[in-house]
């Protein structure tokens, strides 16, 4: 019994060295790459990303905290989700709801999303004005 425990017991301490191993030389590869002066890609979105952080556009983190206002968030984000004809893209578009008004911002697959994104906006309970910020991803 003792010697089928410390089989076991080398076998995962093996097994978690040689993942530990791969890991580091990934790891490794990459940082290398960096370190050697290596041109990398930025993220798709850093243009948006710095967008956002100017402060003058809205942005989820604007989002009052009244009733009101989440309820019509809620719904409109339920309206987008439960079209099952959407990308995962359009269904994870911002919603900022100030007041009834609604801001749509982020990536949609097409025209036709963008503009079946806000129909569905529209026809919400609560919603007074819509201002459609959503861009069409083009990739």
């Amino acid at each position: 019994m003792r010697t089928s425990i410390r089989l076991l017991s080398l076998t995962l301490l093996l097994s978690s060295a040689t993942a530990m191993a791969a890991d580091n030389a990934t790891h490794n590869a990459s940082s290398s790459a960096a370190m050697k002066g290596a041109v990398t890609k930025d993220a798709d979105n850093t243009d948006l990303n710095n967008r956002d952080k100017s402060g003058e556009t809205l942005t989820p983190q604007k989002q009052p905290n009244t009733e009101s206002d989440i309820d019509v968030l809620a719904a409109v984000r339920s309206a987008i989700v439960d079209d099952s004809n959407l990308s995962v893209a359009a269904h994870n578009v911002k919603i900022v709801v100030i007041k009834g008004a609604v801001t749509l911002r982020g990536p949609v697959k097409s025209a036709n999303e963008k503009s079946r994104v806000e129909e569905l906006t529209r026809k919400v309970a609560g919603v007074v004005k819509i201002d459609n910020k959503l861009d069409i991803d083009t990739k």
